[in-house]
């Protein structure tokens, strides 16, 4: 990203860092990740006064934004040391996918609501991000075309993770997810080795459910 932050932006960004680091110790590259990454420009313009706090935050289509710390938690469990690319189910505004930019060097993006990912795509141009590759499309289906993957990452609660998308994973690979059962969600790290999935349940958490097919 090449957009040059105001001194006042780089204050309350970092006053954010700060705050999540405070609940949620941060490693140093995901702190320059979410300060290289100005939040207000994936906030809606009624909300922009809440930018830079910990709160999550409405959009179109009875979306949300996520918190920040929700957002650091998931940047930093998936691991992205030693990752170069990774798949993210659910793009929303944008926001998650830009904090990956940052630490991957191919980001893949699917949304099932196109005008959420059309404004999405319109944040990565003006921000002129450019290792962000962004589909429309029904997330379930994952991304073959480009599997297999380094990371997989739910930006959404599924019921269950799709066989096609364990397959979609690179040997040696990490799906996380918030996968709701019995209506519980729980973020959970699911890790390929010889073939076979090891699952790791994190904490628990709460994101809006995956919703199958595409929205226009």
């Amino acid at each position: 990203m090449n957009s040059i932050l105001s001194q006042e932006k780089q204050y309350f960004l970092q006053k954010m860092v700060e705050e999540i680091d405070k609940r949620f110790p941060l490693e140093e590259k995901i702190k320059q990740a979410f300060l290289a990454v100005d939040r207000e420009e994936f906030v809606p313009q009624i909300f922009k006064h809440l930018a830079y706090s910990l709160d999550a935050l409405p959009m179109q289509k009875d979306q949300w934004i996520s918190s920040p710390l929700t957002v650091a938690k998931m940047t930093q469990y998936l691991e992205p040391k030693g990752a170069k690319s990774v798949l993210e189910i659910g793009c929303g505004s944008g926001y998650q996918a830009a904090i990956l930019s940052q630490l991957f060097e191919k980001v893949y993006t699917i949304e099932r609501i196109e005008s959420l990912l059309n404004e999405a795509r319109a944040r990565f141009r003006k921000l002129n991000i450019k290792n962000i590759l962004t589909k429309f499309d029904d997330g379930l289906f994952g991304w073959e075309a480009f599997a297999p993957f380094d990371r997989i990452l739910f930006s959404a609660s599924p019921e269950q993770i799709p066989q096609r998308l364990f397959e979609q994973l690179k040997e040696g690979g990490m799906l996380l997810a918030p996968v709701n059962e019995y209506g519980l969600q729980t973020l959970t790290r699911f890790r390929k080795r010889r073939g076979q999935i090891i699952t790791e349940m994190i904490e628990q958490c709460n994101f809006v459910p995956v919703v199958r097919g595409r929205a226009y």
